[in-house]
Formats: C-alpha cells, structure tokens, sequence
C-alpha cells in the first residue's frame, strides 16, 4: 500500500524533526558537535556531524565526539521509541566503545532496533515496573568499514506524578 508507506515516512520524518529540535534544545553538546538527524525510521537511528567541530590534534574525528554521537544515536533511538520521553527519565547507565580506525570525515553513528523479543521485555518491564533498561548498539562507519562501535545500557524511568 503505497498511501501507507507515504504516511509511515512522514510520520519518521515528522518526529526526526522533532528529535533534532528537542536536542539542540536541550542537550548543549549537540549544538556544538553540528548534529543533524539523518535518519530514524523502524530499523534505528542515524546521526551525523561534521568533522571540522569534531576534530583532534592528529586532524582526525575526536574519540569523544564519536561516543558521544554514538551515545546519542542510542539516547534518542530510545526517546523516538517512546512518545518523545513523555514523563520519563532515559540516561546511559553504562557504556563500552571500540575505536577500530580512525574518522577522518563525516561522522555518522547509526543505532540500529533492539530486536522485537528485547523490546517487548523491555517495554513490557517499564509498563510493570515504572523502570527498565534495555542494551543498545551503534556504530560509526568510515568508508566502508566499522571505525567504532557502541555498546550502551540505557536504564529509563517513569517521573514521579
């Protein structure tokens, strides 16, 4: 049904948008780091930022602007997953990155889907509990090859009423 998928594409592009504001807004890092929502739709989350704001000494991607993007790519995965964060919390609990080889142009972080049994507990968990984590992939590809990845766990709770 080509008018379903027209509208499930404006739907991802609407709350991309969303997403892009709301942490440029709220999250000072990105505004600094230049990110930009480059996709989010059923099977994850891409972000990127240029690498000039981004650059180190050695005139390559800084390892911390790659764990940060990454790290975001799997914080706003989450917050699209579920209504925008509406009255929860979402913070990495902890997190683990492999630099593999070195960024030296547009950084791009894709957090891709937890897969369906891993969110059902996890959704089915905080509807329960008010509280629940889930573990989240990214990684970060330079031409052609994997220069980091991201492993996170992602704890989220419900704010008290």
């Amino acid at each position: 049904m080509p008018g379903l998928q027209a509208t499930m594409n404006t739907v991802h592009t609407e709350r991309a948008l969303r997403l892009q504001r709301y942490m440029h807004a709220h999250i000072p890092l990105v505004a600094q780091m230049q990110v930009q929502v480059a996709s989010l739709d059923d099977s994850g989350l891409s972000l990127t930022a240029p690498l000039a704001p981004n650059i180190n000494h050695e005139r390559t991607a800084f390892g911390g602007s790659l764990a940060s993007l990454m790290t975001l790519a799997c914080w706003g995965y989450l917050w699209a997953l579920l209504d925008e964060g509406r009255g929860l919390h979402i913070v990495v609990k902890d997190a683990h990155v492999e630099y593999l080889r070195p960024v030296t142009g547009l950084l791009e972080a894709r957090c891709t889907a937890a897969d369906a049994a891993s969110l059902d507990r996890f959704k089915d968990t905080l509807t329960r509990r008010d509280k629940a984590r889930i573990e989240l992939k990214a990684e970060m590809p330079q031409d052609g090859a994997i220069a980091a990845r991201y492993t996170g766990s992602f704890a989220v709770f419900r704010t008290p009423t």
